[in-house]
Formats: structure tokens, C-alpha cells, sequence
């Protein structure tokens, strides 16, 4: 895996059901590389800590290969890398191979793959879509935010590289489709309480789904 871009998003105010909000989600290509910092990507805006951002969202990356799909969707944007609101666009990123708590060097960094993306209103503003929330959902594709371990630079042509993997393997892809499945893989929720990564929010949830 390779990145291809590096992207951040200055703060924007917009207007949704009546209230402003800031969001960070307007991501663009900055050709210098950006820096992972154990609580984030240095320069980025963060709209919602409470969601966004954190030292388990600490940055957010999506693969290049998922590109031509919503391209076809969505012909008549505008298209750059960081549409997404990813920080980091990676090819060859799949989500079915990326198991929760597994570690990577990425650059100058070492990262923990953490939790998928959900979407959320602001990715329809990004689309001029509201449906792309469930559109999205479905292509069970979301990428992954990672924990930086390792803090440092990150450039275009970086490679990103297995370090380590969990004894119990729960990927990215799994754990998505469980998360919004009406009926939950409780085997899966077992093992993925015991991963490393998990917040302590989606504990609760899990938990509650179990019991």
C-alpha cells in the first residue's frame, strides 16, 4: 500500500436544520506531506471533537481504489483526493484485510487501524446528497481511522506496511457490516470488545448489544 495524498481541511461554517456548524470535512491535496501527532493531523480543523479527531481518530484514510466507484455515482463534481474528508488517501487500502488493533508503519509514523468511518450529514453536504449517507452504509467500503503510536511526517509515495497483527482478527469490513446489521454477529462483538482500539463509547454499545 502506498499513499497517494495527503490532505487536510481548513474550518468552514455551514448551515444545517437551521443551526451553523464548523466542519473540517473540505479536505484538499497539500503536496508537502502532513504531520500525525498522537491527537491528530497538525493544521486540520476538526468540526466535532466528540466524533472526529482524538487519539483513536487521530487520522482518517480511505483508499484510492474506491475512487472510480463513487465517481460513476457522482459524475458531475468537482473531484479531488480528500473528498472523502480522509486525511490520507491510500492505494491498495482494503478493508477486509485490515484487522482492528493491527499496526503499521506509514511513513515517519506507526499506526493501530482502529474503527471504521460512519457518515454523517456533513458527508452529504460534501456530496450535495443526503443519500450518499445510505449509499455509503451499503458499499460497506468506509476506510478506517487509525491511533498514531509513532508520531512524525507523512508524503506522498510513503508506503504503509504490516508491523504487527492482534491474536483475534476482526476486520475493518466485518466490523462495519456488524455495527449496522439489524441482527448483530455476537461471536464478533466477544472478540472485538478484547481488541485494542475500541473506544470506550463503542464498549458501551457492544456491551449492550450482548446483553
Amino acid at each position: 500500500m502506498n499513499v497517494v495524498s495527503t490532505n487536510i481541511g481548513q474550518p468552514v461554517t455551514i448551515s444545517w436544520q437551521g443551526l451553523e456548524r464548523i466542519t473540517g470535512i473540505y479536505k484538499t491535496p497539500v503536496p508537502d506531506g502532513i504531520y500525525l501527532s498522537t491527537e491528530g493531523v497538525t493544521g486540520d480543523a476538526i468540526g466535532n471533537p466528540k466524533v472526529h479527531g482524538g487519539a483513536l481518530k487521530a487520522a482518517y484514510l480511505f483508499s484510492e481504489d474506491h475512487y472510480p466507484f463513487w465517481k460513476t455515482q457522482y459524475p458531475s463534481l468537482d473531484w479531488d483526493f480528500g473528498m472523502f474528508g480522509e486525511n490520507l488517501t491510500i492505494s491498495g487500502l482494503d478493508e477486509t484485510q485490515l484487522f482492528i488493533g493491527s499496526m503499521y508503519s506509514l511513513g515517519e509514523t506507526t499506526v493501530r487501524i482502529t474503527t471504521p468511518r460512519e457518515p454523517c450529514f456533513k458527508l452529504g453536504l460534501r456530496f450535495k446528497d443526503q443519500g450518499i449517507i445510505d449509499a455509503f452504509v451499503k458499499h460497506r467500503r468506509p476506510g478506517t481511522y487509525v491511533q498514531v503510536l509513532q508520531p512524525g511526517m507523512v508524503r506522498e509515495g510513503d508506503s504503509m506496511e504490516l508491523v504487527d497483527l492482534p491474536e483475534k482478527k476482526v476486520s475493518i469490513a466485518a466490523f462495519y457490516t456488524m455495527w449496522y446489521a439489524p441482527e448483530k454477529d455476537r461471536k464478533l462483538i466477544v472478540e472485538a470488545l478484547n481488541l485494542p482500539g475500541i473506544s470506550e463509547q463503542k464498549h458501551k454499545q457492544l456491551q449492550k448489544w450482548l446483553s
